[in-house]
């Protein structure tokens, strides 16, 4: 999954402009191809180590070059721009909630299949398909094997990047794929469920029996992946996520943290009540307080579930769209 600066980075890249390129000799250029070709090399050695034939090398390699928009997107994320509450306003809307329901009426019957398999209320599993990729219409039209060279050679996260390149060679070599079909975010999120290729070769699933795991086309496959990720990193299907929540007047600003956690009840003793003002719910749950938009904003409590979600994506601003989505889905 993506991280929180490349989450908002996605969400706003739409509306960046191009920025000028800087004009650069045929010397120069032709030190960057001799450069890259020699990196390339040295990964061709790396993928033969790890047991990619070279068919699959021949096939998802070629014509591979350094992609300018990849670089100039990973240098000019635009952090810290939006705010919380915009935030919400733009993820969780009333089209996207519209939308939502319909999603969820349509696959009612592979969905209630998949959340008992898995373990996953469909809700969530809609939700995430709905902020990830806008169930499924903006998946990403960067091929996801050249962007990751792009990442791994250019040396800011390089390791990261070329350990996804591999496994992305991976997913080619086991058949799930063609690379040319391969395509995904600019940061090498692939597919409806936007997983990146470690994900995929830890969480996604064959579902429907076809043989190829695929999260592009298949919604058989882009909903137990999902399903499966949330599982394997500790999903309940007996409790959400959180809700929000209203605090006592000299709340201690101490206690508003993901690393303090207490139960309900003496959350309930501590003045702590639904946004309502009423109690919260009589069961004994760990739970942290959150104010995502600072000091002054709306508070949350929050279960394991919303730390389940936050293993998707490290950002509370995803976490909380994602809760408060799923909700509006199931009209609660």
């Amino acid at each position: 999954m993506l991280l929180n600066r490349i989450l908002i980075a996605a969400l706003l890249s739409v509306a960046l402009l191009a920025l000028p390129q800087v004009g650069a000799s045929a010397q120069d250029n032709q030190t960057v191809d001799a450069d890259f070709k020699y990196w390339l090399e040295g990964l061709r050695r790396d993928a033969r180590a790890n047991g990619i034939s070279e068919a699959t090398l021949e096939r998802s390699l070629v014509d591979i070059a350094p992609i300018p928009r990849v670089i100039e997107l990973d240098r000019h994320q635009p952090e810290s721009t939006i705010t919380f509450e915009k935030y919400q306003t733009r993820v969780v809307n009333a089209t996207r909630i519209t939308v939502g329901r319909a999603k969820l009426a349509e696959h009612k019957t592979l969905l209630t299949e998949i959340g008992m398999k898995f373990g996953v209320q469909p809700r969530f599993i809609v939700a995430l398909w709905g902020i990830e990729t806008n169930f499924g219409q903006f998946t990403g039209g960067f091929p996801v094997i050249h962007s990751l060279a792009t990442l791994a050679y250019d040396g800011r996260r390089s390791k990261y990047f070329r350990s996804e390149l591999l496994k992305a060679l991976q997913i080619v070599e086991d058949g799930h794929i063609e690379p040319a079909a391969m395509k995904g975010s600019w940061a090498g999120a692939m597919g409806q469920s936007q997983f990146m290729p470690s994900s995929f070769l830890r969480f996604a699933r064959d579902y429907d029996g076809d043989g190829a795991k695929d999260i592009w086309n298949t919604q058989d496959d882009v909903f137990a992946s999902a399903a499966n990720y949330l599982r394997g990193v500790g999903w309940r299907d007996d409790i959400t996520w959180g809700r929000k929540v209203r605090l006592p007047a000299g709340f201690g600003s101490e206690l508003v943290s993901l690393d303090v956690e207490k139960t309900l009840q003496e959350w309930q003793q501590l003045g702590v009540r639904r946004a309502d003002g009423s109690n919260l719910p009589a069961r004994n749950i760990n739970a942290s307080v959150l104010q995502p938009g600072g000091a002054n904003g709306q508070a949350y409590i929050v279960y394991d579930n919303y730390r389940a979600i936050l293993r998707w994506n490290r950002s509370h601003y995803f976490a909380i769209a994602v809760g408060r989505l799923s909700d509006r889905i199931a009209g609660l």
